[in-house]
């Protein structure tokens, strides 16, 4: 019979992983297999900048935290080696990080997650990874806008212009 203490200890450790799982804005479950230290630590890194947590937690832990938060439909995503990706604040730039991660290492790959409480299958995320960062695509918006903005103030000189050369 399992000890008292560890029960309680494996309780406590499924609790904080829910607690983190509700306040998340990213979950996402990798597999993990053919990396070394090295690479895990430089990834590790990179998700810091981001203020996302790169953890490997129990599967066990990880499948009883789901059904604490009553998130169904990534079972399959934490059988095997898994890593748990968190990201507190934003769930664009881990997301980007490990899918340029999974182009440089073959056996790594998203297993699936959820991204804002919605449960995303691993295809789903790298199609939002692939999308460009919010900065671009302002970035981008802005110079549409300004491009409009440019014509229509040419187009109002010309009308001027017309106007001033018919009274002249």
């Amino acid at each position: 019979m399992a000890n008292k203490a560890i029960i309680k200890q494996k309780e406590e450790e499924v609790n904080k992983l829910a607690d983190k799982i509700k306040d998340a804005k990213l979950v996402l479950f990798a597999d993990y297999r053919g990396i070394n230290v090295e690479d895990v630590t430089k990834l590790r890194k990179e998700l810091r900048k981001s203020n996302t947590e790169y953890s490997i937690i129990k599967n066990n832990i990880s499948k009883r935290a789901l059904e604490k938060c009553e998130i169904k439909g990534l079972e399959v995503a934490v059988e095997g080696p898994t890593a748990v990706i968190i990201g507190k604040e934003d769930y664009l730039e881990p997301a980007k990080a490990i899918y340029e991660y999974t182009k440089d290492h073959d056996f790594y790959k998203i297993k699936g997650g959820i991204i804002e409480g919605k449960v995303m299958t691993a295809e789903e995320i790298i199609t939002l990874a692939k999308l460009p960062s919010r900065e671009t695509l302002l970035g981008m918006l802005a110079g549409g806008l300004l491009g409009t903005i440019s014509k229509l103030a040419i187009a109002i000189d010309q009308v001027k212009l017309q106007k001033e050369s018919a009274n002249a």
